[in-house]
């Protein structure tokens, strides 16, 4: 972001609208902004409506001159903006690779939306993973200081405190694998035995190996994306890499 900053900057019309698709910290975002030329207004959109508020306080913060409107929803919800168009159209901007978690037709629901959000002038960023070895992928997805796994498992703490569960989690695994057909590494909790699970008045019975499939990382290569953009009513204007080819970020126009 910061080497293509100029770049990104050429790309997006002067006085654009930056609408940000699970928008998070926005720390990308802010590097974004102070590239683009004379920015009118931001537009966070997330379902964490304590993260929104701070993301959108400090926006406001940095960049005075900018209006900021957040909107609390998910952003593959049916929804419309809150504002008209500005001089220099609409911006779509969702970095980071959260397009690889999503299945073909949500990501399709979401360039959708985005289309009907930024109109026929809109343009959009993308960021997406890259595909690269299975190997560096699955250390990458379980790495040997079990950050990975921590997190993973950290699913079913969340469910005993906040739903009532009574899932032992040191009876259950982290794995991740990778999906040939998908192109995709899986990230799994595997049952370490049989055993029975009590959550909200229903029992869930897994057997030893059984495992609960708890999120899936698409990989692109820049072909496979642009063919997902098309499908989608985009095609795709710009792309830029990393020098070491690990991470694609993708400057989309209507078509």
């Amino acid at each position: 972001m910061r080497e293509r900053q100029s770049d990104i900057a050429d790309f997006v019309e002067s006085g654009t609208i930056l609408v940000e698709y699970g928008a998070g910290a926005g720390v990308k975002t802010e590097l974004v902004l102070a590239g683009l030329r004379n920015p009118q207004g931001y537009v966070p959109i997330d379902i964490a409506d304590a993260f929104l508020a701070e993301t959108s306080k400090r926006i406001a913060s940095r960049f005075p001159s900018l209006w900021v409107r957040p909107i609390e929803r998910d952003f593959l919800d049916v929804f419309e903006l809150p504002f008209e168009g500005s001089g220099g159209g609409r911006t779509g901007f969702f970095p980071g690779s959260t397009m690889g978690n999503l299945n073909t037709i949500e990501a399709k629901t979401l360039l959708r939306q985005m289309g009907r959000h930024l109109g026929d002038d809109g343009r959009a960023i993308i960021g997406v993973d890259l595909q690269k070895s299975v190997d560096t992928l699955l250390r990458a997805y379980d790495d040997s200081a079990g950050v990975t796994a921590a997190f993973n498992l950290n699913l079913l703490e969340r469910i005993n405190t906040e739903l009532g569960g009574d899932f032992r989690l040191e009876q259950f695994k982290h794995v991740a694998r990778w999906n040939e057909i998908e192109q995709a590494v899986e990230m799994h909790l595997v049952s370490l035995c049989d055993q029975r699970v009590t959550l909200c008045g229903h029992t869930f019975h897994f057997r030893t190996s059984e495992t609960i499939h708890t999120e899936s990382s698409r990989k692109y290569t820049a072909e496979s994306f642009e063919r997902l953009a098309r499908s989608g009513g985009w095609r795709v204007a710009e792309a830029w890499q990393d020098a070491g080819g690990l991470f694609g970020l993708f400057g989309l126009i209507r078509y």
